[in-house]
């Protein structure tokens, strides 16, 4: 015997989807299985680098963010600098790479912790961050794989009038699994003619 189930019995919760197969060996009998798969509203993942854009860039993710009722995570990167021609002070026991690693890892932990809680205040938004060591757009396309939506601020039109987003931007535009949000820097578009 078949047994019609209604729409509503299936779709108590509208955070879910439902999906199923139907059918059985037996004539006289249908067996039906229904799978919930519960979707995620994700998190918003934002680029900070302390810049006036990325200050933008994440006050657009903490508003969207409270409407949606979903987390904030923002991410800064750094990169360790080259150093050339100091060949020899390794020979005399100082590792400065090591040492500026864990300055700047140490720097960029707290920078992006007090935008965070900056950007926080007055907000009912949950917000996380992270510093990464590496380049800016492999680090947040890493971070935002996940991610509901990327966020990143964007610097203006550098020299080149025609050149409309920078190197990060265009990065993930143009490689995020996700929608990406590119936010103008607010203090450039004032003065622009």
């Amino acid at each position: 015997m078949v047994r019609a189930i209604r729409k509503e019995e299936l779709m108590g919760d509208s955070d879910s989807d439902f999906y199923g197969t139907g059918g059985s060996n037996n004539p006289g009998e249908a067996q039906v299985r229904v799978t919930e798969r519960r979707r995620n509203p994700g998190r918003i993942v934002v680029g900070v680098d302390g810049s006036a854009g990325s200050g933008a860039a994440l006050d657009w993710a903490v508003s969207e963010a409270q409407l949606r009722d979903v987390p904030v995570h923002a991410v800064m990167t750094w990169q360790e600098p080259q150093f050339y021609g100091a060949a020899g002070i390794g020979a005399l026991g100082m590792n400065p790479s090591e040492d500026m690693a864990r300055k700047l890892s140490t720097a960029t932990t707290r920078a992006v912790a007090r935008l965070a809680q900056d950007a926080s205040r007055g907000r009912n938004v949950v917000i996380t961050s992270e510093a990464v060591e590496g380049p800016p757009a492999e680090a947040l396309l890493l971070a935002a794989e996940d991610a509901a939506i990327l966020v990143v601020g964007l610097r203006g039109h550098g020299g080149f009038a025609g050149v409309l987003l920078g190197s990060v931007s265009q990065h993930v535009v143009a490689r995020a699994r996700c929608p990406v949000v590119v936010v103008p820097d607010p203090v450039r578009e004032a003065n622009s003619p």
